[in-house]
């Protein structure tokens, strides 16, 4: 084991913009070419204990062994809500960083998931990528005066944006970017979290008008319904969704010597 890994934060322009299943399109891209690969969940609401969460639908379809889910809240509302509705104790950078940097430590878990064959997304790894995904939008709050901005920040990840493929995308996405460049932070990228099978006018033209109008490229595009592929033909297709971008621009720690 070198240097620990950079972690990368997933995040999105709102909710419900495919960030759950861009974060395991990511993961079994990254497992395609032997990383060994880790997905986070800092903060997962509206579920009740022993239901399976964000962060375990994306290590199920894209396989992942390494799963951490920091902090469970019942109702369905943003992270902050969801704690002073409940009465319970608002999350803090400690409480979060904590655990996740524990988790960041421990060596790699190269077990192969049952029925599968080894391939390069099971050999020994020849580096490391942990996904850390956010709750909604940038700026939702975690705790009080606590966004995934600035869990990123502390933990010096760079941030990738999932967002919408359709009319209004330009804006939200666009100032989404720019809060995460002005709280000092390197988006990595977009992936647009739901790819139509027919793309009207607009949607094909957002693919140009993205990159041009934020200044980062789009990375894939994962096809509306993935989620309710098989995890084998999910890990399969997944890495046909995104262009070689996202890999190359991994810091030099994430490879192995």
């Amino acid at each position: 084991m070198t240097a620990a890994a950079t972690p990368v934060l997933v995040t999105g322009t709102g909710t419900d913009v495919g960030k759950t299943i861009a974060t395991a399109a990511l993961a079994a891209l990254a497992r395609s070419t032997g990383l060994d690969v880790g997905i986070c969940k800092p903060v997962q609401t509206g579920l009740a204990p022993g239901e399976p969460g964000d962060a375990d639908e994306a290590a199920r379809l894209s396989r992942v062994q390494r799963v951490l889910e920091v902090r469970r809240l019942p109702d369905p509302l943003a992270p902050e809500t969801a704690a002073r509705v409940a009465g319970v104790p608002q999350s803090t950078l400690d409480d979060l960083l904590g655990p996740i940097r524990r988790w960041l430590d421990v060596a790699d878990d190269t077990a192969v998931a049952p029925a599968e064959q080894p391939t390069a997304a099971t050999a020994s790894p020849t580096g490391r990528l942990d996904l850390i995904e956010g709750a909604g939008g940038v700026l939702v709050r975690l705790g009080t005066d606590l966004t995934v901005l600035d869990l990123a920040r502390s933990l010096a990840a760079p941030v990738v944006v999932v967002a919408r493929a359709g009319l209004g995308t330009l804006s939200e996405t666009e100032l989404a970017v720019r809060a995460i460049e002005s709280a000092g932070l390197r988006c990595a990228g977009i992936v647009i979290g739901s790819w139509p099978y027919e793309p009207d006018l607009a949607e094909r033209l957002n693919l140009e008008d993205l990159p041009r109008l934020t200044g980062v490229p789009v990375l894939g595009r994962v096809p509306a319904g993935a989620g309710r592929l098989e995890p084998a033909e999910f890990a399969r297709l997944a890495p046909g969704w995104f262009s070689d971008r996202f890999l190359a621009a991994l810091p030099e720690e994430n490879q192995y010597s």
